[in-house]
């Protein structure tokens, strides 16, 4: 039997969509998710993820920082303390803003 069969022509608009598209998004989303963490733990830390919708329509991944617990895109090290964090959480400046308004002198 073919579902024309009785006699009434149906519009694509009637009828539910089964996308590959969405399977396929789906899928990357999660295999990129899984990836990210293996890849996490197996440098031996323990950062959890947290994700953003993009204005496009993406997904934007981002570390969890162990202090403030924001997205951020980089955690650092402090270098005396050897505590993980956000730059904001360990009181990290860039070179450029601690010398706002000042000449560097570079030496050779």
């Amino acid at each position: 039997m073919n579902p024309n069969d009785l006699g009434k022509t149906f519009l694509v608009e009637e009828c539910q969509k089964i996308e590959i598209n969405y399977f396929l998004r789906t899928a990357k989303s999660k295999l990129k998710e899984s990836l990210l963490n293996s890849e996490i733990d197996s440098q031996g830390l323990s950062i959890p993820l947290v994700s953003t919708k993009t204005g496009f329509g993406g997904t934007r991944y981002w570390f969890k920082c162990p202090h403030c617990k924001d997205g951020v895109g980089t955690l650092f090290v402090h270098p005396i303390s050897q505590i993980l964090g956000c730059r904001t959480c360990l009181g990290l400046e860039y070179r450029k803003r601690r010398y706002k308004g000042m000449v560097e002198i570079m030496q050779a």
